[in-house]
C-alpha cells in the first residue's frame, strides 16, 4: 500500500526541491552580506602584528581594482569584463557561470589597525592586502623585576 501511494518520483521531487531551497538560503543577503557565490571570494584573517585580507579575482588587470580604507573599513571594488562573444557575434552561449561585471566587497577592520600602514599585492589572481596593527596594540612581555 505504501508504495502504491508514493512514487519514487514523488520522493526524487521532494529531494530536488530542498536542495532548490536550501541553495536559495546560501545565496541570499543576510545581515553578515552575501554568502558563497560573491565576487571575489574573500579569506580574512588577523595576526598579532597585521590584519590580512585574500581576495580571489582572476582574470583582473590590477589597475583595475581598486582599494580603499576610510574609517576602518576597507573597500575593494572592480570590474571584470565579459569573456564572452558580444550580441553582434553569431555565437551561442549554452552556459555562463563565470561573474562579469561591477563588484564591491566591505569589510569592517578591528580599532586597532594602522592606515599608514597598508600593502596590497595582486598575484596570480589574488589580490592580497596587509594592514599592520598600531604598535601600542601588539602584545609584549613585561618584564618582572
Amino acid at each position: 500500500m505504501y508504495r502504491s501511494l508514493f512514487s519514487r518520483d514523488l520522493f526524487a521531487e521532494l529531494d530536488r526541491l530542498q536542495r532548490e531551497i536550501q541553495q536559495s538560503f546560501e545565496y541570499s543577503p543576510s545581515i553578515r552580506g552575501f554568502g558563497r557565490g560573491t565576487f571575489p571570494a574573500l579569506n580574512v584573517g588577523g595576526t598579532p602584528q597585521s590584519v590580512e585580507l585574500y581576495a580571489f579575482a582572476p582574470g583582473l588587470e590590477p589597475s583595475s581594482i581598486e582599494v580603499n580604507l576610510d574609517r576602518g573599513v576597507l573597500t575593494i571594488a572592480g570590474e571584470r569584463k565579459p569573456g564572452l562573444p558580444g550580441p553582434d557575434e553569431k555565437a551561442a552561449v549554452h552556459i555562463n557561470e563565470r561573474f562579469a561585471g561591477r563588484f564591491r566587497r566591505v569589510v569592517t577592520l578591528p580599532d586597532d589597525i594602522d592606515p599608514n600602514a597598508v600593502s596590497a599585492a595582486y598575484r596570480d589572481g589574488v589580490l592580497h592586502v596587509s594592514i599592520k596593527r598600531l604598535e601600542s596594540a601588539q602584545p609584549r612581555r613585561i618584564a618582572i623585576q
